[in-house]
């Protein structure tokens, strides 16, 4: 007689951190966006999961998208393409230490000097320029040729600085030392989460730092922009996870795929 046993695997869920861009990445399906939030939401009153926004609005553009569109309260946001780290977005109380750290070696007005003599870079809205970053609007057509130009102008007079460009115009300037990623990093210490129960999401070229800066969990979902899918494709890892769905359908099949929700 020939016995077979059975063997069931049991899934042990645990708290993680989940961290993602919101413009054209969580947000841009109000259907998915309802399924996912429930989804998480659940895991957080189960397991404890940590909830983060990561964009490169500002807080005052954060808080009109609040308005427009329903998203959970998160327990930390990260604004300003990560130069600025709040746990009480409702009193807008920036995290000094991570501000002390960006402020060695960043010089504003230096920055925006040397900027004002490129005519091609047209300064962004008042909100949107804060004091580690400085936003500019460049047309896509022209900045493979400024790009090089103004990184080297600024390298001339000791500026430690970052260009950061993406979605085919939109140019920040910010502190060596500060991005979306870096800011995850500090986080996941803060907080002491491991990168395996760590996941970012993301979809424009300043998303790139969200999944180079460490080994976390990444999700790129399948409306990603030109620029982070040529990084995707070069830089090919196998905690990277490419949706097929688009905005916050992809996070959830992502989600599935790496095991952080079933």
């Amino acid at each position: 007689m020939q016995v077979q046993t059975l063997i069931i695997h049991e899934i042990v869920m645990t708290a993680f951190l989940f961290i993602t861009d919101l413009d054209n990445t969580l947000v841009g399906d109000d259907d998915a966006l309802k399924e996912l939030n429930q989804q998480l939401e659940q895991h957080r009153q189960d397991y404890g999961t940590k909830i983060v926004y990561a964009t490169g609005r500002s807080p005052a553009l954060y808080r009109k998208l609040t308005s427009e569109k329903s998203l959970l309260s998160p327990d930390a946001l990260i604004t300003s393409v990560g130069t600025e780290i709040c746990f009480n977005p409702q009193e807008e109380i920036f995290d000094p230490e991570w501000a002390d750290m960006l402020a060695q070696g960043w010089n504003r007005d230096a920055v925006v000097a040397i900027a004002a003599h490129y005519s091609d870079l047209v300064l962004q809205p008042e909100t949107e320029q804060r004091p580690f970053k400085v936003s500019y609007v460049l047309s896509e057509e022209i900045s493979s040729e400024v790009l090089p130009r103004l990184e080297s102008s600024l390298k001339e007079k000791g500026l430690d600085v970052k260009l950061i460009y993406s979605g085919g115009q939109d140019l920040d300037i910010l502190p060596r030392k500060g991005d979306k990623g870096l800011a995850v990093q500090f986080l996941r210490q803060k907080w002491d989460m491991d990168a395996t129960k760590t996941v970012v999401c993301g979809d424009s070229g300043n998303d790139i730092a969200l999944f180079s800066a460490g080994e976390e969990r990444g999700i790129l979902v399948g409306n990603a922009k030109p620029e982070l899918r040529q990084w995707y494709e070069a830089n090919k890892k196998d905690y990277h996870y490419f949706a097929q769905a688009d905005y916050a359908d992809g996070i959830l099949e992502g989600l599935h795929h790496l095991g952080f929700l079933v």
